[in-house]
């Protein structure tokens, strides 16, 4: 057994501000015997617009908070997922959200770029989303070898599609880190039904964590961090405001379940 933390926050447009609390947050986790620990989306900074992430842009390998990212998995001694990060792109006016992966000696050793982008019109709200002008999408899937088992990598709106899921399944994953910022509209009526489903289908953990509350542009998110088991059971979840979901996940009883259930094998049509 071993213990996996989401962390839940409602990140303003302070960077200095919002780390302290990721960091308070990531103690707390690790003080409660979490290995790995998952921040959310744009954990770091959420501005007025999305342009301003342009702001804090970072090169690949370099700034402060990716350095702040290193330290904290090094410090505490667990594999930390570093929600989304701003990485300077191809394109001087764009940046990728990317998520990386340390090591809990602080060595990074995974990145992931997201690659489906929220270019949206909430209907009935009037709210819009097009994120693909601040963010260039990612293209590969990424699936690590950890040593509690093999961790995908995805990032909310990648949520809603089911294809990139078994992409990393092909790939052996069992366990997915979805960091996320999803609306407080969609997520009323998305979100835990599609973190099950795609727990559901590829009879794996999912550790979602998210951004919840309102922020300084006067935008409301979701919340309900939580984590799902291979059955569909959520383990622990917390609707609001900041704080750490932790709970433990078993490698065993899933290859027991995968054995006793093989879905998985019964498949007719793959992803290529």
């Amino acid at each position: 057994m071993t213990t996996v933390a989401a962390i839940q926050m409602a990140s303003g447009p302070n960077v200095g501000a919002n780390l302290d609390e990721a960091a308070k947050l990531i103690k707390q986790a690790a003080a409660g015997g979490a290995r790995l620990v998952v921040l959310p989306e744009n954990f770091a900074y959420m501005g007025e617009r999305d342009r301003d992430i342009l702001t804090i842009r970072e090169f690949d390998g370099d700034g402060p908070i990716q350095r702040f990212l290193s330290e904290q998995a090094g410090k505490r001694g667990v594999w930390l997922v570093g929600g989304t990060v701003p990485i300077a792109g191809d394109a001087p006016e764009r940046v990728r959200a990317a998520c990386l992966l340390y090591d809990d000696e602080g060595k990074r050793v995974a990145r992931y770029d997201k690659m489906h982008l929220f270019d949206v019109c909430l209907p009935g709200s009037g709210e819009e989303y097009a994120e693909s002008h601040t963010f260039e999408p990612g293209s590969d899937p990424v699936v690590v070898k950890t040593p509690f088992g093999r961790l995908g990598l995805a990032v909310c709106y990648d949520l809603r599609f089911p294809e990139l899921f078994r992409r990393m399944l092909d790939r052996g994953m069992e366990l997915i880190a979805l960091p996320a910022a999803f609306t407080a509209q969609t997520g009323k009526a998305h979100w835990q039904p599609l973190l099950r489903a795609r727990a559901i289908e590829n009879l794996c953990y999912v550790v979602a964590a998210a951004q919840g509350g309102f922020h300084h542009s006067g935008r409301e998110t979701h919340g309900h961090s939580l984590i799902v088991d291979a059955w569909g059971t959520i383990l622990q979840e917390q609707a609001s405001g900041k704080g750490v979901v932790s709970a433990g996940i078993d490698l065993r009883l899933l290859e027991s379940t995968r054995q006793k259930f093989p879905v998985i094998d019964h498949r007719r049509l793959h992803c290529r």
